[in-house]
This record gives C-alpha cells, sequence and structure tokens, in this order.
C-alpha cells in the first residue's frame, strides 16, 4: 500500500489539491502561492477555526477517511452559520504520520471536497507536516452578506428559544460504536441506528437556516457542539438572561433518550432567540423562552428546573 513517505510532501500535496475545489469569483489568488487572495464583497469577513485530534474527535476504526473530510468542513462551516454568515472558503492544515496510506488522505480531501460543494466553498490553501497523531486544523471565512451578524449576547426576556437541525442523533451515534456497534458501517445494523452512527460520522448543520434566521430578524445565535444546555449556557451568560427549556417541545426520534437530546454533542445543530413578535422561520422550532435574572445568576432550566442529568462536553475538566 502507497504511504505518504512513498510519494513525499509535495507529491502528496498534488495528490490531495487534484480533488478539492480551488477557485471562485471571490478568490483572486487561489493555493499555490504563499497566500490565497480572497475578496470580501460585504467588506466584514467572518472567521472561525477548530481542530480535530486523531483518538479525541474520530478514530479510525470507527470513521472513514471520507467521513472525516466531511466532519472536518462541517462543524467549522456550522460556527459561520451560526452567526446568520455564508461560507466561502477555509484553509487545511494537515498534521499526518509518514507510514499513512496516501489513500486515506485522499478519501479525506474527498469528503472535505463533498461538503464543500453544495455550498460553493472553496479550499483556499493549507500546510501539511510530518507527526505521530493525524491532526486537522480548519480555518473557515464568510460572508455576512450585508448583513449585521447574530450575536450570543442579544437576547431579551420575552424571546423564544428554537432550534434547527436534529439533536442527540450523534449523542447515540457515539454511544452505539462505543459499545462495539456498528463499527464497520452503517449497513452493519438497521434502522434508526444506522441513522445515528451516521449523524455522528457525517453531521448535517443546517447551514441556510443560519441566513435564514438573520434575515427574519434573530436576536441571538449559536451553534450547538457541545450540547444543546451546554450551549446555551453561553447565550445566557452572554446575554445576561435565564433560559427554560420545554422538554416536551425539543425534537426527537425513536430511540433517543431525553439526556441525549439535550446534552449530545456533534449534530451541529444551531439555536436561536427570536423577539415576540417576529414570525419563527421555516424549518425552526420553538422550545423553549428566555426569561428575567431573577434573584440567580444566568442560566438555562429544564421545564422550570435545573438539569440534574449529565451535562455538555467539555475538553478540560469536569463535563459541564
Amino acid at each position: 500500500m502507497e504511504t505518504i513517505d512513498d510519494v513525499g510532501e509535495f507529491g502528496l500535496i498534488a495528490r490531495v489539491l487534484a480533488r478539492l475545489p480551488l477557485t471562485d469569483p471571490d478568490t483572486l489568488v487561489p493555493s499555490g502561492d504563499d497566500a490565497a487572495v480572497l475578496a470580501i464583497p460585504d467588506g466584514r469577513l467572518v472567521t472561525s477555526t477548530d481542530l480535530l485530534l486523531e483518538g479525541r474527535h474520530f478514530r479510525r476504526d470507527w470513521s472513514s477517511a471520507r467521513d472525516v473530510g466531511h466532519k472536518a468542513a462541517a462543524q467549522n462551516f456550522s460556527d459561520i452559520a451560526a452567526m446568520g454568515g455564508v461560507p466561502t472558503a477555509l484553509l487545511l492544515a494537515l498534521v499526518l504520520p509518514g507510514d499513512l496510506p496516501v489513500a486515506w488522505v485522499e478519501e479525506f480531501a474527498e469528503g472535505v471536497a463533498a461538503e464543500c460543494a453544495p455550498l460553493g466553498a472553496v479550499v483556499a490553501g493549507g500546510d501539511m507536516v510530518r507527526g505521530e497523531l493525524i491532526t486537522i486544523s480548519v480555518t473557515v471565512f464568510g460572508t455576512l452578506e450585508g448583513r449585521p451578524p447574530v450575536l450570543r449576547s442579544g437576547a431579551r426576556p420575552g424571546d423564544a428559544v428554537c432550534v434547527a437541525g436534529r439533536l442527540g442523533w450523534s449523542a447515540a451515534g457515539l454511544e452505539l460504536l462505543a459499545a462495539g456497534i456498528g463499527g464497520g458501517d452503517e449497513a452493519s445494523v438497521g434502522g434508526t441506528m444506522a441513522d445515528f452512527l451516521l449523524a455522528h460520522r457525517r453531521p448535517r448543520p443546517p447551514y441556510a437556516a443560519g441566513p435564514e434566521a438573520a434575515r427574519a430578524g434573530a436576536t441571538a445565535m449559536l451553534d450547538v457542539s457541545d450540547g444543546l444546555l451546554a450551549d446555551l449556557e453561553h447565550i445566557a451568560a452572554a446575554s445576561e438572561v435565564a433560559v427554560d427549556i420545554e422538554s416536551a417541545s425539543v425534537p426527537t426520534a425513536e430511540g433517543l433518550r431525553l439526556d441525549q437530546v439535550l446534552t449530545g454533542g456533534e449534530d451541529h445543530a444551531l439555536v436561536a432567540t427570536f423577539g415576540p413578535a417576529t414570525p419563527i422561520p421555516a424549518g425552526w422550532r420553538r422550545i423553549g423562552v428566555v426569561g428575567e435574572i431573577g434573584a440567580g445568576a444566568p442560566g438555562v432550566t429544564v421545564d422550570g428546573k435545573p438539569w440534574d442529568g449529565p451535562g455538555g462536553f467539555s475538553h478540560f475538566g469536569p463535563r459541564e
């Protein structure tokens, strides 16, 4: 099997570039020079960055290289959508072991390209270095199309809390994999279990819902990456409000537990708040309300009470 050491750095770069979307009308100088040059029609650049580490964010025995490519792009594009923006380009930096098969990197690039395609986003450049563990760094750019960004700090008492996208599916898929179910592929299981496994391997953020919410007048918004309750805490703190979630209103599916829906991460749904007089856009579902802080601190409750189940994901220290 051909490895990275066999083809060398520049041979590998050529293989990867052949599989990635590299140009669009706003890419004035594409990958190939020391830096790319991108046009910013809106005059403002929306940007975010994230890392995926082998063994921490993905396992090669659980996810294909194409799955990892989809996931690397999706979790970053979702952050742009959460600001009300549209993703336009990304930079891709890879740390790769020398004995890694070239085919793995090629398939990874194809996964990135497939996630970019519906958005018309391009890969504007990046870097590759040798290391012990596969590490993927993605920096993504987007445009607000002339709209103001939707921040976490704009929620006000009386606003409706709404969600677009799925919740708990990725967490359910991860639990199946941890239990030894479906480690080969989704075809080894059936029904909703296969759907949960695919959701973990390839999240499906509702990209269009972010700009739609911004156009409708959303007061606050964010991407649900660490769990609904954990991420809503960020809106509560930034806006200095209380948030109450109605458990009967959250979107669910057969086979999901409430704790998976409320605290499971990596589905990359979007959660936003809308003023009382604002019509909720299609594709969004009301799941709660923003309230006054009162005597307590900003925070999130479920059915009027503190959540006493498992918390959301945290990279350091105890789970949130």
